[in-house]
């Protein structure tokens, strides 16, 4: 299993939060339980998740499962990016955004995440 991994740029910790190439339902399901207890034994809005979805199984089902993550998990985060949406995620992405609450930079590339976040946050403080 993978464990979030911390990336410091800009005087930020960003959370990368890995579920790229993650191709059965059980594998995706396990990372939101281990991403999910770390976010959610760290302070109220204290972090700055950036997550990868790159080339990861994708359908309604799974979509379900991370509403229910980033719901639960939103109290803890203050800003948050995204790469590797396509397809059918791109799709549900309004949606997602309506229901959870969050607003997620959706962006092309991990760099291109990590200087959004420190922009964002910059503007934040």
């Amino acid at each position: 299993m993978r464990q979030p991994e911390l990336i410091r740029e800009g005087g930020l910790t960003i959370v990368y939060l890995d579920f790229s190439g993650l191709k059965n339902k059980d594998d995706i399901i396990q990372q939101i339980n281990v991403f999910g207890r770390y976010i959610k034994s760290q302070p109220m809005k204290s972090l700055i998740t950036l997550t990868n979805l790159e080339n990861m199984y994708f359908n309604t089902e799974i979509y379900n499962l991370f509403v229910k993550y980033v719901k639960e998990n939103n109290p803890h985060v203050k800003a948050s990016a995204v790469v590797g949406m396509k397809g059918l995620m791109q799709i549900f992405y309004k949606g997602f955004i309506a229901i959870t609450g969050r607003n997620v930079k959706v962006c092309n590339t991990k760099n291109e995440a990590i200087n959004a976040l420190c922009n964002q946050e910059a503007v934040a403080v």
